[in-house]
């Protein structure tokens, strides 16, 4: 599925079928507002229905049978929602289904779509603090039907983490360059690893297993290459690879090693954690333009999908992950 913008400034969702080495269009879905992001990660397996959040700060659930109404639709905030992320669906993680949406409003809103119109959860800045544009979110931790948090990433190098389950900020940080894309390297774990990617070409690693109390988490970093790193995603069937998109219309293909130990005690007693290696396994330049999205096929290990600024959608393989 593909999402986006056509040229007369409407809203467009594509549905492709991979027949072999061919792709083929099976539906095109034309919207009034033009579409940002979009999940299927509040929704089940059997429903399939797909959450987006368009230029005007609107989240909108659509029944991709029947898309010509949404089935959920809420003006979620005052400008476009950059980034969107679901849990509790697909079978994967625990609890309700919910939905995050980050914006350049400066809020980040959790939402669950069987309430109406109010948010569950509203991140925003605090009286006199300036409000930074979101340009990313990420849902983790959702191991029981209780523990839940947000990752968000803001223009200005600003990383936060909400804890839903107390309503409280539990760390932040700043990587000193826009942050591009966070993921957790599985939703439905107890915290285990975060990747953020920048704008300069730089992606951080955080151990999240052990949180120190005045240094936070452990974190190792790596560049890339000189341009945007504009999305990460980790491979479905093994949480220790990942993938980064370039503005260099490349792809890196990463392999996270785990120290000897995860965590030691520093002179006070305190836990600290310790950061891990990274290697690169494999890179391929696709294109002269930047590749701005990235998916990895659950099922398929190996399959993936990636959407650049030259408007081509291009289906790869990676093979021998499981010599990895």
């Amino acid at each position: 599925m593909c999402l986006g913008s056509a040229a007369r400034g409407t809203g467009v969702i594509q549905l492709y079928e991979l027949h072999g080495a061919r792709l083929e269009v099976l539906r095109e879905i034309e919207k009034p507002k033009p579409i940002k992001c979009g999940t299927f990660g509040a929704t089940s397996l059997q429903q399939r229905y797909l959450a987006t959040g368009d230029f005007d700060g609107n989240l909108n659930i659509w029944n991709l049978e029947a898309p010509e109404i949404p089935v959920y639709s809420v003006k979620g905030h005052k400008e476009i929602i950059n980034s969107i992320d679901g849990v509790g669906g697909l079978g994967i993680g625990e609890g309700a289904p919910e939905i995050v949406t980050g914006s350049r409003d400066g809020t980040v809103k959790v939402w669950d779509p069987r309430q109406n119109d109010t948010p569950v959860a509203n991140m925003e800045p605090v009286q006199g603090e300036s409000k930074r544009d979101c340009w990313t979110v990420a849902f983790g931790n959702a191991y029981n039907q209780e523990e839940r948090v947000v990752c968000a990433g803001y223009d200005n190098g600003d990383i936060k983490l909400f804890d839903l389950k107390t309503m409280s900020l539990r760390w932040e940080t700043n990587i000193k360059n826009g942050v591009c894309s966070v993921e957790f390297d599985r939703k439905d774990i107890n915290m285990n690893k975060l990747v953020a990617t920048s704008l300069e070409g730089k992606f951080h690693v955080f151990d999240m297993r052990t949180q120190h109390p005045t240094k936070g988490f452990a974190s190792v970093s790596e560049k890339a290459q000189k341009s945007t790193i504009w999305q990460v995603r980790h491979l479905p069937q093994n949480r220790d690879i990942f993938m980064t998109s370039g503005g260099s219309g490349s792809l890196h293909l990463w392999k996270y090693e785990y120290p000897a130990q995860r965590s030691k005690k520093d002179s006070e007693g305190s836990e600290m954690g310790v950061a891990g290696s990274l290697s690169l396994l494999q890179n391929v330049t696709l294109s002269t333009q930047p590749i701005s999205s990235l998916d990895w096929s659950p099922d398929k290990k190996g399959l993936c999908v990636c959407g650049a600024f030259d408007q081509t959608l291009r289906v790869l393989i990676v093979t021998k992950l499981n010599k990895i």
